[in-house]
């Protein structure tokens, strides 16, 4: 399933990943490459399938270990809000 950030979800690239800064509560979240790729793959368009794709050809880590990381994150991010 796409990602889609919440409305008050600013965004920035850095040479390290991604950081985000959810406005209302004036918190910053990092995120690191792998993360980075992973959500670029769903805000794109992609499901998490092509995100556990893209982390495998990537990293070359096993395809069980980017499911779990795909899926933690996804999770993390709906949880938190930051993320629909």
């Amino acid at each position: 399933m796409a990602l889609k950030f919440a409305a008050d979800i600013s965004t920035a690239q850095t040479d390290y990943g991604t950081v985000l800064l959810d406005e209302r509560a004036g918190e910053y979240w990092e995120l690191n490459p792998t993360a980075t790729l992973v959500v670029n793959t769903l805000i794109a368009g992609g499901d998490e399938a092509d995100a556990v794709t893209a982390l495998v050809k990537e990293f070359d880590i096993d395809v069980a270990r980017a499911r779990q990381d795909v899926d933690a994150l996804v999770q993390e991010l709906r949880t938190s809000g930051l993320a629909q």
